[in-house]
């Protein structure tokens, strides 16, 4: 029996690209998925999709009473939160000059607000309970740096602070806490910005979902702090 058996795992930005590969991946291993995204019609068809008990629910990550609804969702139905998934994510491609005030804010809300909301929405439970899992999806975005991503940088550098910060303090609760630094996905979050992109130095999301597979299958007494997965020919990356 998979390690992953039965175990309820929460994946914001669930309804597509990486988080919906993520509940795929976790489902075949006999997970059980909360599809939380803001595209609620989309969390509802793949929670069917999958079954195993899986449910769609909506999810602002940037709101915290209904990061609060969504969690308590969970642990009423489920008795408990076994692992959170922070995947959903945005960026906008401009320079600093035409960057609005409002795009940074909707950045950092989504890509680190949001993970904080969500972390400090299970830690209280999972500290109860001694155990829990909290897997932050980074980005080469928060080791190098590029043109027009300000804001995309700044929101995932913060991140991964963030989980490294709460891997410290996950430890001594028995909460394992994995920055997962991804390079280029064929998802909509690139293809739909950079239409000319080539594919072939992308990886199916699929590759990193099944990383977030490995982590959360790590023996109760290891924790992979930080692990990165890139395509072969990854442009970001020396």
């Amino acid at each position: 029996m998979s390690v992953l058996e039965d175990k309820v795992v929460l994946v914001t930005g669930g309804a597509g690209g990486l988080g919906a590969a993520v509940c795929r991946t976790l489902s075949l291993e006999g997970a059980i998925p909360v599809v939380a995204d803001l595209r609620i019609e989309q969390t509802q068809a793949l929670a069917d999709e999958l079954g195993c008990g899986a449910i769609g629910v909506a999810l602002d990550v940037t709101d915290e009473t209904s990061v609060a609804r969504v969690v308590d969702l969970a642990l009423q139905r489920y008795g408990r939160i076994d692992a959170l998934v922070n995947s959903a994510g945005v960026d906008v491609t401009l320079p600093i000059e035409q960057l609005s005030i409002a795009d940074f804010d909707r950045i950092a809300g989504v890509n680190l607000r949001g993970p904080f909301l969500m972390s400090k929405a299970v830690f209280e439970p999972m500290t109860a309970r001694g155990e829990g899992a909290i897997v932050n999806i980074v980005s080469t975005a928060a080791k190098r740096a590029w043109a027009e991503a300000s804001a995309y940088h700044a929101s995932k550098w913060g991140l991964l602070g963030l989980s490294h910060a709460l891997h410290v303090e996950g430890r001594q609760h028995g909460i394992k806490v994995t920055a997962v630094i991804t390079g280029g996905m064929r998802t909509p979050f690139l293809f739909d910005r950079f239409p000319d992109i080539d594919a072939c130095t992308l990886q199916p999301p699929e590759n990193v979902a099944e990383t977030v597979r490995f982590v959360l299958s790590q023996p109760i007494d290891t924790v992979v702090p930080e692990i990165t997965v890139i395509p072969m020919k990854e442009t970001s990356w020396p």
